[in-house]
């Protein structure tokens, strides 16, 4: 019976030999606080062996807050509940003994109230985040403690207490072997005690602390050091003026804000971009700190007469602006300005393919798709003739000269000139209703139909030249209404003078050929174009308004006749005077200039229908060869009527001096203002024609060969005004909505961003730079507007959407240039510091669309005023005015014309050594090592009072 009784003891002492080996239980851990001792002091020493720069490898957070400053955080478990433990570190390693306290850079709460660098902050993970019962605090503190003396570790550490609004704390820091701070935070946020309201109250508060308790603190002498930092704001800007207008200047109708006139003055009213929106002030107000360095107080009277003390004296004036909501809002979607009505115009062109006619959009039978019926609301009448009338009707003095004042690469963008009419009518057409397709559509109808009033009435074309070249490099609705507007002035001209208006006004103008004209107009392809295109001999430039001005080059004849009797039966025709001594080669007559008419006008699409036609005939002509034989042979004919007797290297000499070589191989004439001035002593001229004007079968003599002795009047028109000018009122008329849209898109970039480069914000270099980036990029990508090939879906609508985004990153920071340079108009220097330091912030965010998820950072970089400078800054703070004043009871001393500190702070600080008191009694011999022993940090207003005491002790 013993064995079988024996077999199960065996067996249980077996299985509590398995169940010990494997749950072996150290006893040194009896309890769970010690266990949670024991964690928190396991990830204080893996935070120490890391080190700083393993611990950013291994993720720390970085922090707004402060600069410089990166947290990591862990969570621990005790008795049911869970704690997140953050240590935040940093590289202010000066704030922790006391010396970077000089306001200049921003700091964690903690790090100011108590003067600390490195820190540890242990709360509960719950909904307040601090620990509301006292002995639970005490304790958790107490756990912190235990654990970083066993690592030997001297990082504070804090516990958040009480309601969370009071922003308390207590905290404690082992300092060595002696010495032990303990710190205390709590604030009071309302019902502040008037003797706390003052900087005597303020003092004695302090000196409480370490006196004893039943001394008059005002009789006796207590020395103190004393920081203080006082913070003034300005007043809003503009909050007691009147209501404003909605931003951007919208009415309710939805007309152009262009055509609104407001009565209120806006801070922007001298930009340019005021007369199309309303920008809000991206400055707010400026934050201005009045620095006093530490000084020593060992009174309340001298506290007394300190809150007396004007801002003036104080050691360092610091100012930082407060900036608007828009600046940082990076979606756009507050912001009204040029940007964001350009993202609607691109909407606009999106939707420009769903319909084949401008009409589909606007009338009733087509009204466009069924997402535009509902939404896309189209401006009343009275709106849009008050806009038309704008465009048409109120233009005084235009300056033709449209790229004066513009940016160097505005041209690079195909667009129309930002005074031009159709770049006026793109602008306006982003304020015109909400820029919807409809509201852009019924404008273009009813703006094509002024532009053909003001045709059929033979009235000049407001803001268009009526003369000149027409521009290539403009968008092709552009070069139709310059071509419009020449054609009118021509029918005019013609209406006015009859069919014989003659040599001196219409077709004419005396040969110093039109060589800009011809050079502009045919591209040079071969060797012919090189020779015609304006190497021809004249003394002077004329004015192409006045015929006179041409004759008045040369020496005038007063014989109609030729003068060799011999040659008196022939007339000569045209002729507007001698060319200098250049003599006939046959003849040995003066040569004369004749009037010629001036090339005809193409535009953009007239040339590419020319070299199709070209193409497509296959003539032994070149292209412009063959583009200029009609230029050729009219001025041929009028040179034959003016020079009976010339022969084709006549012509040559007076038409191409480069073609004329010497024999005696002397330099070739090339000038273009210069006659040729030829010796009578030697006749004939010793020289040829070049080798291509030589060759066999040359296109320049056939054409000669060809042309008959006519003076240009009596030559048919080489520009037909009434023909060209139906064509391009055609073109207007039938214009595709994709391609109106398209060269809406490119102009109104372009305008816009003229708009915005005329802005005056000083010798801003980083932004005019910025700028020009900004041309360069809208011209690569609104290059693909030019292809014609836009599809639903298309990358090219996101590129646009980009460019967007980039044009609202340069418009912000060019209006805040502008504001800036408006307010800083006598401090330049800080105007300039402010908008660098703001530009070196905002660059990360240029050019890229942020995710939610982005942690936003404020910028609060603080410049320093100079001396000379601060009755600038001094003379924003304008007095309050009546009905400002009464919204605050002026509580605190140290006004600055008028405003009292909207934030007092002041550390106050007592040092001692330890050989002089009874720290020292473990002290070596002689040894003089100075303690901060108290330390208090006090924040606050009248109505609001933060207070942080650090006392050190050896207990």
């Amino acid at each position: 019976m013993a064995s079988p009784s024996k077999m199960p003891s065996s067996a249980d002492d077996e299985d509590l030999q398995e169940e010990e080996i494997e749950h072996f239980d150290d006893f040194t851990l009896a309890s769970s606080w010690e266990r949670f001792i024991s964690e928190i002091e396991a990830v204080c020493r893996q935070w120490l062996a890391d080190g700083t720069k393993n611990l950013l490898r291994k993720g720390a957070i970085s922090l707004n807050i402060a600069e410089g400053l990166y947290q990591v955080k862990t969570v621990l478990k005790y008795a049911m509940k869970s704690y997140c433990m953050e240590y935040y570190f940093g590289t202010h390693n000066d704030v922790g003994r006391g010396k970077g306290n000089d306001w200049s850079c921003e700091l964690h709460n903690l790090q100011l109230s108590f003067g600390v660098n490195e820190f540890l902050v242990i709360a509960p993970q719950s909904a307040s985040g601090v620990v509301l019962d006292g002995p639970e605090a005490s304790k958790l503190l107490s756990a912190v403690a235990i654990a970083l003396s066993n690592c030997s570790c001297l990082w504070p550490a804090f516990v958040p207490v009480h309601d969370p609004s009071r922003k308390a704390y207590i905290g404690i820091q082992n300092m060595g072997t002696l010495f032990t701070r303990r710190f205390e935070a709590d604030r009071i946020g309302s019902q502040v005690p008037v003797k706390l309201m003052h900087l005597e109250g303020l003092y004695e508060l302090f000196v409480s602390k370490f006196a004893f308790s039943n001394m008059d603190l005002s009789m006796h002498l207590f020395q103190v050091n004393l920081k203080m930092k006082l913070t003034y704001r300005t007043l809003p800007f503009g909050e007691d003026d009147d209501v404003q207008e909605p931003e951007g200047g919208f009415s309710e109708s939805g007309e152009s804000p262009k055509s609104n006139h407001q009565n209120k003055t806006q801070w922007d009213d001298n930009c340019p971009w005021s007369e199309w929106y309303s920008a809000e002030d991206p400055l707010r107000g400026f934050e201005l700190l009045t620095v006093w360095s530490e000084k020593a107080i060992e009174s309340s009277l001298e506290m007394a007469e300190l809150e007396n003390v004007s801002p003036f004296e104080a050691e360092k004036w610091l100012i930082s602006p407060c900036l608007s909501e828009f600046l940082s809002d990076d979606s756009g979607g507050k912001r009204i300005g040029f940007a964001s009505q350009l993202q609607l115009l691109i909407d606009a062109l999106h939707m420009s393919l769903e319909a084949k006619f401008v009409e589909d959009f606007v009338s009733v039978e087509h009204s466009g798709p069924e997402n535009l019926k509902s939404t896309a609301v189209i401006p009343p009448p009275t709106v849009l003739d008050r806009v038309l009338k704008d465009l048409f009707h109120e233009v005084e003095a235009l300056r033709l000269d449209f790229a004066e004042g513009d940016h160097e690469n505005s041209r690079t963008i195909k667009g129309a000139p930002l005074e031009s009419l159709f770049g006026q009518f793109c602008l306006h057409a982003l304020w015109f209703g909400d820029c919807n397709i409809r509201a852009t559509a019924a404008f273009w109808i009813e703006f094509v139909r002024e532009v053909r009033w003001c045709w059929e009435e033979s009235q000049p074309l407001p803001r268009m030249p009526a003369n000149g070249v027409i521009d290539l490099s403009t968008c092709l609705i552009n070069q139709k209404l310059h071509m419009l507007s020449i054609c009118i002035d021509k029918k005019n001209q013609l209406n006015q003078e009859g069919p014989k208006a003659g040599e001196n006004n219409f077709f004419l103008s005396a040969h110093v050929k039109a060589d800009t004209q011809i050079q502009s107009d045919i591209s040079s392809q071969d060797g012919d174009t090189q020779a015609s295109s304006g190497e021809c001999d004249s003394l002077s430039t004329p004015d192409p308004k006045d015929p006179a001005s041409h004759i008045s080059s040369f020496i005038p004849s007063d014989a109609v006749k030729l003068g060799d009797p011999k040659h008196s039966a022939c007339i000569r025709r045209g002729s507007a005077g001698i060319l200098g001594s250049m003599m006939l080669l046959k003849s040995h007559q003066n040569m004369h200039a004749p009037f010629t008419q001036d090339p005809p006008l193409m535009t953009e699409d007239m040339h590419e229908e020319r070299l199709q036609a070209v193409e497509a005939l296959g003539e032994s002509f070149s292209f412009s060869a063959q583009l200029e034989k009609e230029i050729l042979s009219s001025d041929m004919s009028a040179f034959k009527a003016a020079n009976l007797d010339a022969v084709f290297e006549d012509f040559i000499r007076w038409h191409s001096p480069r073609d004329w070589e010497n024999d005696d191989n002397m330099e070739k004439v090339v000038s273009h203002t210069n006659a040729v001035v030829e010796s009578t002593n030697d006749w004939p001229p010793r020289g040829k024609l070049s080798e291509r004007m030589s060759e066999r079968g040359n296109s320049w003599r056939k054409i000669w060969n060809e042309a008959p002795p006519l003076p240009a009047s009596e030559q048919k028109p080489l520009l037909d005004p009434n023909q060209e000018g139906e064509k391009a009122l055609h073109y207007l008329e039938t214009v595709r909505p994709y391609q109106l849209l398209e060269q809406m898109v490119s102009t109104a970039f372009r305008a816009a961003a003229d708009t915005l480069n005329r802005t005056s914000f000083g010798g801003l270099k980083q932004l005019t730079t910025k700028i020009g980036q900004l041309y360069r990029t809208m011209a690569a990508t609104l290059r693909c507007l030019q292809r014609n090939n836009l599809s639903v879906g298309t990358e090219d609508i996101e590129d646009l959407k980009r460019l967007c985004a980039i044009f609202a990153h340069v418009e912000n920071l060019i209006t805040l240039a502008a504001s800036l340079h408006h307010k800083f108009l006598q401090a330049p220097r800080l105007s300039e510091s402010i908008f660098n330091d703001y530009y070196n912030f905002y660059l990360p965010k240029m050019g890229t669309v942020s995710v939610g998820g982005d942690e936003k950072k404020d910028f609060n970089k603080k410049q320093e005023v100079r001396l000379q400078e601060r009755e600038v800054v001094a003379s924003m703070f304008t007095p309050p005015t009546a009905n400002q004043s009464w919204r605050k009871v002026l509580s605190m001393g140290n006004l600055l014309n008028g405003h009292e500190p909207t934030l007092r702070e002041i550390i106050f600080s007592k040092r001692d050594h330890l050989s002089e008191n009874y720290y020292a009694s473990h002290a070596p011999r002689g040894y003089q090592q100075e303690l901060e022993t108290y330390r208090m940090y006090i924040c606050g207003t009248s109505n609001d009072l933060s207070v942080a005491l650090a006392v050190a002790s050896c207990d």
